[in-house]
């Protein structure tokens, strides 16, 4: 049973180490971008070899995800997230402790990549197990914040670390932040109880039975990958569609993406409190995929009338495309159950990976030199595919 809140004090304790682990694998993840001047200057690439370091880690990532959520299942939170990023500590503290061929740099950023993705599902099974279903998406919600405050982070200090002792130095950063992090998890960190092994009884299947025998999650994670192409289409193409359409200067665009950033981050948490407010994730999860679509659609329309519109309509977007993030995660691991919980949080984090990963090419395509609108309007078509694949019926009334 997930224990109570009365039952668990240090779990607000626990939720803040879980946060600040996934911040610091945010913050290497996706601030190597951050470097790529200082990176290219230092090494001598080309923007084509910079970009193959920048990917390193998110490959990494990508084949990893699922077997440290399975590993979360059988060895505990605490061990998979301390061990993960002691280890991407040590990968990143090589990377910049000295100088490396581009391929041993790939290698190392690779590994480093596959070691923090450690913390996807343990940080999410270790709230799942600590915090019961009535505040469990709030929790998530804040745990989701992570992505947003690892951006903020690496762009407060890693251009300026690099610019003062250069690109290898910097890398010193996320390096030291992991490990601190790791040590405290070590310390800190309880592993929620497990539930007992029970007899199987007809209504009652052996604990280890997969859930993925039947479709739900299977939905629940083709969804949530149909709803972060609008996501990152508006992640991706506002700086530069705000750059090369509307005039806007590079500094500028880049403010309007963290502010949006910002304001993400409240909706992820307004959408765990209203989730646990219905008591469903996939309800609002539905909702919000209908309003993602119109959003998108919305935009489209903004870029073929007034400028006003389009703005606008991308502030919304930024919030709403986020927001449903933490509904399918917290569904995954409710539905797969505690003793599945981690697998299944990796195999969500997989999907919407690989739906993250395919869509700037495809919808660069698409756009060409100007066709924003046409994109955008293309992008509405995944939520709207999304709305009949959320598996509302499937969803259990908590106990």
């Amino acid at each position: 049973m997930v224990v109570e809140q009365r039952a668990a004090p240090r779990r607000w304790l626990i939720l803040g180490l879980g946060l600040a682990a996934q911040t610091a694998s945010c913050t290497f993840l996706y601030g190597i971008p951050f470097l790529v001047p200082a990176m290219r200057a230092a090494e001598g690439l080309s923007l084509a070899q910079a970009g193959t370091i920048v990917a390193a880690p998110s490959i990494g990532l990508l084949f990893t995800l699922i077997a440290w959520g399975a590993a979360a299942d059988r060895f505990g939170e605490r061990l998979v997230m301390a061990l993960g990023l002691g280890a991407s500590a040590l990968l990143l503290l090589s990377a910049g402790a000295g100088r490396h061929s581009l391929g041993t740099l790939f290698i190392l950023f690779l590994l480093a990549g596959a070691a923090t993705a450690s913390v996807n599902a343990a940080s999410g099974r270790v709230v799942m197990g600590w915090f019961s279903v009535r505040e469990r998406g709030l929790a998530m919600g804040i745990r989701q914040t992570a992505q947003p405050l690892g951006v903020g982070v690496a762009a407060l200090t890693l251009p300026p670390l690099a610019e003062a002792w250069g690109f290898r130095a910097a890398m010193l950063f996320p390096a030291g932040f992991a490990l601190v992090t790791a040590i405290l998890v070590l310390l800190l960190v309880v592993d929620p109880p497990r539930p007992a092994r029970a007899a199987p009884t007809p209504d009652s299947p052996v604990r280890g039975t997969s859930p993925y025998r039947t479709p739900t999650l299977w939905r629940v994670h083709g969804a949530s990958a149909l709803l972060v192409v609008p996501q990152f289409a508006v992640s991706a193409f506002a700086p530069v569609y705000l750059v090369a359409m509307h005039g806007w200067s590079p500094l500028a665009a880049g403010w309007f993406l963290a502010v949006v950033q910002v304001l993400g981050a409240v909706g992820r948490l307004g959408a765990g409190y209203w989730s646990d407010r219905v008591g469903s994730r996939l309800r609002p999860m539905r909702l919000l995929a209908m309003a993602s679509a119109a959003v998108m659609l919305l935009v489209a329309l903004g870029d073929a009338s007034w400028p006003w519109l389009v703005l606008l309509a991308l502030v919304l977007a930024a919030v709403i495309t986020v927001s449903d993030n933490v509904l399918g995660f917290t569904a995954s691991a409710e539905l797969a159950g505690l003793a599945w919980s981690g697998r299944a949080m990796g195999a969500q984090n997989t999907a919407q990976n690989v739906a993250a990963s395919l869509t700037p090419p495809m919808l660069g395509l698409v756009i060409g030199d100007s066709r924003y609108a046409l994109a955008f309007a293309l992008t509405a078509v995944f939520p709207l595919l999304a709305i009949g694949l959320v598996p509302v019926r499937a969803e259990t009334a908590p106990r």
